[in-house]
């Protein structure tokens, strides 16, 4: 059997146009700013009126540790999504857009997969409506203000030893990570150490993506800390004057951004902060906008739920004051084979007892998203090798955790796939047994709601740290930062800091590398074990094999 290539399902997708797609959810064509025939933005005086419209019930996707064998959350979202619509239900998917650095790298694109995908998948996975790129030139206005405000006598004290701020671009470049800049004489300023991170790693993509209005987008980047004074006082970005012109730059891109599935349902896809940085979940305005147009909105949170999920109920819905309804994790057999110690070679063969070893990794999940208050299903996101034997270890499992497991063949049948679990997602959500509740307390220290993570979640024994950390801790909370919650950079393929350690180890310690004031994004960044804020390409990176055919069609993305 020939098996077709996401993007060749894609490009012969029957896309309806984008109007239609708008009509559906009864936005206005006059409050759809088209970006061809397929992409449109809603715009935010429409998003305002629908106010006192009820809200939906919103399902949040979120997945096991990744392994290289895959796990299919994207594509999951989007097939429930669907499998919704086709049992009668008025749903919508809210997504995260991919950033270039993976698609070029070694992830690839994220728009879905198989018959469980949203199109134009090439422009999603590419340029898409340039939000990001307004990100990066906002972002890189900041810098170049510091730098010219440095250059023309310094008046604000800027400690040049001290410029918290880096550039960002929106690629994997090691070689960037860290630079000098300024060089060339007196007239290119004054040389100091500085460096790049990748844009969705941005403050700024956190704070648009957190940002409720206009207004709120402004005050969040007036508050952004670039850099310290001599006498280690701040410096923000609304001393520099930039705010204005930073809003200016985004204006278009706080707008979300429409889109379609296979099946013709409508689809956000805005805002895409990393979730093993930031925190990883699509806009809040895309979110709010949705559950007031449809009854269902399916999001996923990247990465797994140790990470994504815990950001989404700790972060997001903390500071947005959403209330999830439902909870679906996705787990493939042959990843949880991987956590159980089968190599990837391997995992084809039938191995029951390597399954139930590796169930352990969705056990864990499972306790943990239970702590939040909310109900739960398992999407078992079927692959061709995958045998009813081991699908059957996974139900039985499950059901021992309380929870009902699916079977789901999406990527293969889009809709018709997720019907089953759709059905019951459905159920879970109307049935309201949701209380949800974050895992920590405002009012607790910052140490201590790192602490509560590692121990609540990663079931790690202690956390450790330098005094210097424990002192900027202190520090920040003396300053009046110690209300904001907590956003952990840490490896997203185990429960501990060490990428290796697969299945759901314990007794084991968190070491905190070094932490971060997010200010305009009123969080605070603990950075654990060896993360990267600029990625690198891989030995064989994807860009190799993209490119154009004699019809001018993309190759090679996925």
């Amino acid at each position: 059997m020939t098996v077709r290539s996401d993007i060749e399902i894609a490009r012969d997708a029957k896309m309806k146009p984008i109007m239609e797609i708008g009509q559906k959810l009864g936005i206005p064509h006059a409050d759809l700013v088209p970006y061809g025939h397929t992409k449109a933005k809603v715009t935010l005086s429409y998003i305002d009126s629908l106010a006192s419209k009820k809200d939906g019930k919103l399902i949040l996707v979120t997945a096991i540790n990744p392994t290289p064998a895959g796990e299919g959350k994207t594509t999951t979202t989007v097939g429930l999504g669907d499998g919704l619509n086709a049992i009668g239900k008025k749903a919508m998917v809210a997504l995260r857009e991919p950033s270039l650095g993976p698609c070029f790298g070694m992830k690839g694109g994220a728009a879905g997969g198989g018959y469980a995908q949203i199109v134009p998948m090439e422009d999603i996975n590419l340029h898409f409506t340039g939000d990001f790129h307004a990100i990066t030139s906002a972002h890189n206005l900041l810098s170049a203000m510091i730098d010219n405000h440095i250059y023309w006598g310094n008046e604000l004290g800027i400690d040049t030893r001290r410029v918290a701020w880096r550039r960002v671009m929106d690629m994997n470049d090691r070689a960037l990570r860290e630079v000098v800049c300024s060089l060339g004489g007196v007239a290119n300023g004054y040389p100091r150490e500085a460096g790049f991170d990748i844009t969705v790693a941005s403050e700024i993509m956190a704070i648009l993506c957190l940002s409720t209005s206009i207004a709120d987008l402004e005050r969040r980047i007036g508050q952004i800390v670039v850099a310290y004074k001599k006498d280690k006082s701040p410096v923000y970005a609304r001393d520099l004057k930039a705010a204005g012109a930073m809003v200016v730059l985004l204006k278009d891109a706080l707008q979300p951004n429409l889109v379609q599935t296979l099946e013709n349902n409508p689809a956000f896809v805005h805002g895409g902060p990393f979730a093993n940085i930031a925190h990883g979940c699509n806009s809040v305005m895309a979110t709010k906008a949705a559950l007031k147009l449809a009854d269902f909105v399916v999001t996923e949170a990247g990465f797994g739920a140790d990470l994504g999920a815990e950001k989404f109920f700790d972060i997001k819905c903390r500071k947005a004051g959403l209330q999830p309804a439902a909870t679906v994790i996705v787990a493939t057999i042959r990843a949880l084979k991987m956590h159980g110690g089968v190599a990837k070679e391997d995992l084809k063969k039938e191995n029951v007892e390597a399954l139930k070893k590796g169930c352990a990794n969705l056990g864990r999940h499972i306790e943990n998203v239970k702590k939040f208050g909310v109900p739960i299903a398992v999407a078992v996101n079927h692959f061709i090798t995958d045998t009813d034997a081991e699908v059957q270890v996974i139900k039985d499992f499950c059901k021992t955790h309380g929870v009902e497991a699916f079977k789901c063949t999406h990527w293969a049948e889009g809709s018709k796939g997720t019907r089953e679990l759709a059905t019951h997602v459905a159920a879970l959500a109307e049935k309201g047994a949701a209380q949800f509740k974050p895992i920590y307390d405002d009012s607790l220290s910052l140490w201590d709601k790192v602490k509560t993570i590692a121990r609540e979640i990663y079931r790690a024994d202690d956390i450790v740290a330098d005094k210097s950390v424990r002192d900027q801790l202190k520090g920040w909370e003396a300053q009046g930062y110690g209300k904001f919650p907590i956003c952990m950079a840490k490896t997203q393929y185990s429960f501990t800091t060490d990428p290796n350690l697969k299945g759901a180890p314990v007794n084991h310690v968190v070491p905190i590398r070094e932490v971060r004031l997010s200010a305009g994004a009123e969080f605070i960044v603990v950075i654990c074990g060896e993360i990267m804020t600029m990625p690198g390409l891989p030995k064989v990176p994807s860009a190799e094999v993209i490119g154009l055919d004699a019809k001018g069609q993309i190759e090679g993305l996925f």
